[in-house]
Order: structure tokens, then sequence, then C-alpha cells
């Protein structure tokens, strides 16, 4: 009798513990990027084969940037963002305030032909808490079908409105901005940064943007600007260049990038501080900056992987076969003009101009 209770208590014990290993959360993995078509790539490229490959479930989010909600996520102690796609500005920030967790090359996923991660990566994408993944660009583009008169060509005319009347999309952030209104008030390119040292050069760059300020549409998704080109709503817009190559070859959009004056930067991928998910973290930064991976990323949106190894992968887009060499930041007649975003400049500088645009926006 002793022995059938006790056979019926341990039955009991097994079953509980089996009952309780079965509610146990699934591995997972929160992936927070840009959206839309890049999104897109980036989930058929590496979020669904990663899964498919660990079993580990890579959750989506979309956001527009900055370190506010990943700031405010590791302040009260709450990380529910693994894995972040940065722009180089803000990962080197981030590292500096203990807001990402160090990068160890020796977790990256080596060369197809066996060359480590440390020596297939340039130096200029390591930032200590982000490494490098895509090459994309700050372009402006126009619809073909709206514009009366000449076809813009340059930064200058971007802020002609006698020129060329009519509204203009910018993004809701002084980065790239800056630049982009030096770069049409006569600065050369390799000159941009030094003059923005100056508080003359500053001024400089503010008043050019006064200029269309009241004609300026901003936009802060990179979806917007496609939309806003496509409805009539501005008539140019800066925009992601990769953003526009969808709606070129996918949605058959009359859409014409102007690259001269391109700002050209690096995407970043990089770690929350303090999350409790860690090593699934690390092992998806490792599946997403693969040589493969970047490869399949750039086969379905214009832009090029950082990896020494990927640049010659990538000929055609997979879905409509068009030549993708013309559609690249780094194509060579795409670069006359082109400025390299300073990410250690706008590092130094990024709080105190985004008081001064914001305080300027609200005149």
């Amino acid at each position: 009798m002793n022995y059938h209770i006790k056979l019926v208590a341990l039955s009991v014990l097994i079953a509980l513990f089996v009952a309780a290993c079965s509610t146990e959360e699934a591995p997972y993995v929160t992936a927070v990027s840009w959206g839309g078509s890049y999104g897109k790539a980036v989930n058929e490229s590496a979020n669904i084969p990663f899964s498919e490959e660990t079993g580990i479930e890579v959750r989506v989010e979309d956001y527009n940037g900055g370190l506010a909600q990943i700031r405010a996520q590791v302040e009260i102690g709450e990380v529910h963002w693994d894995v972040v796609d940065l722009e180089i500005a803000d990962a080197v920030r981030g590292c500096d305030e203990g807001l990402l967790e160090p990068i160890d090359f020796d977790m990256l996923t080596p060369a197809p032909d066996g060359t480590p991660a440390s020596e297939d990566f340039p130096d200029e994408v390591k930032t200590g808490c982000g490494i490098g993944s895509l090459v994309y660009s700050n372009v402006y583009a126009y619809n073909a079908e709206t514009i009366r008169g000449p076809a813009p060509e340059t930064p200058a005319d971007f802020f002609d409105l006698e020129k060329i009347p009519g509204r203009r999309g910018l993004r809701r952030v002084p980065h790239v901005n800056l630049e982009f209104a030096l770069l049409a008030d006569g600065v050369p390119a390799n000159e941009v940064y030094a003059v923005m040292s100056t508080p003359k050069g500053l001024d400089r760059a503010f008043a050019k943007l006064e200029t269309i300020k009241d004609q300026v549409d901003w936009w802060e998704a990179g979806a917007q600007p496609p939309q806003m080109l496509a409805d009539g709503q501005v008539v140019m817009s800066t925009a992601y260049n990769g953003r526009i190559f969808n709606a070129q070859v996918l949605e058959d959009q009359p859409f014409v990038i102007v690259w001269d004056g391109q700002v050209y930067d690096i995407g970043q991928a990089s770690i929350v501080a303090g999350t409790p998910r860690l090593a699934e973290a690390r092992k998806y930064v490792a599946f997403l900056t693969s040589t493969e991976s970047l490869a399949r990323i750039g086969e379905r949106i214009s832009y090029s992987s950082v990896r020494n190894s990927g640049q010659s992968l990538v000929t055609t887009h997979l879905t409509t076969g068009v030549d993708m060499a013309p559609h690249l930041p780094a194509n060579p007649d795409n670069m006359r003009n082109a400025l390299r975003f300073d990410w250690a400049w706008w590092a130094d500088h990024q709080d105190e101009l985004n008081e001064r645009f914001s305080a300027w926006l609200a005149l």
C-alpha cells in the first residue's frame, strides 16, 4: 500500500514537472530596426533563417532612431529590447553612457574563407559596442511626374524655391540636415565638418535651412518620404536611398535620386546593456552580420555590406534582376561630391544641437 502511494506521488511530481517545463517561454530575441522595405529585407534575409537554424524566435519592433527608449529601459532596469539597429553616432554615445554591451569579435562569424571577423570588418565600423553592417546613404529624390521646369541636380537646387517651387521633405533631426545645408551653400564636402566646428559655421547652416523652413514638411519614419513624393505632398525630399530604390523597382514609382551631395553612413548592430537574453542576442548579432546574411539583404535593398568578404557577392536584385551597381552609394558615379557622415563629430555635439534644432523648429 505504501509502495502504491509512493508511486502515485512520484507520478504526480513528474506530471507537475512536465507541466512546468511546458509553460516555460520559448527562447526569443527582440530585434529593433527601421521597418518598411528595409525591415522586410532583414526579416527575409536574417530573421527567418536565424529562427529556422537556432529555434530562437525573432520578435521585431520598429522605431525612428535615437537612444531615448534604450536609455529609459536601462535606467529603470526593465530591458525588453535586445538588439537595436543604430546610427553610428548613437552607437558611440550609447557605449560611452553604458547603455550598450561591448561587442566581442570572437563571437562573430568568420568570412566564408575562414578570415576572422576582426580582419573582415574595416576598422572604422568597430565602435566598441556596435558592429557595422550595411552602408546606406541619405540622399534627396524627386518625382519626375511632378517636377515642373528643370530637374534638380545639386544640393543647391533643393534650396532654390524660385527655380523649383514646391514643398520639400526633411527629416526632423539636425544631423545630415546641417551638412546638407552647408553643401547647398557652397561649402566643399571635405570642409563641411571644419565649418560646422565653428559658431559661425553652425549659424550659416541654420540660416540656409531658414530659407526653406516655411516650405518644409518634416518626416520621422523612413517610409514617409516615398509616400510624400507619390502623393505629391512634396516635390522633393531627403530620404534613405534604399527606400527610394524599392519604390522605383518594386512599385514602379517615377522617382529620381540626386546623388550629388549624398551623405553616406554605416548602420550598427548593438546589444542593449542588461538584457536578460544576452546569449540569444549575441547569437543573433553574429548571424545578422555574417557575410551570407548581409549579402542576402543586399539582394533585396540597395545597401552594401561593410564586410570585405561580402562586397562582391551582390550583383542583381533578387526579385526583378535589376543591376544593383548603379543604385549603391559606393558606386564611383554616385560618390562625386559625396560626404561621409562624421559619427565622431556628432557623438560630441548631438545633445547641444538637438536642443538648438528643437528651439529653432519652435520659432
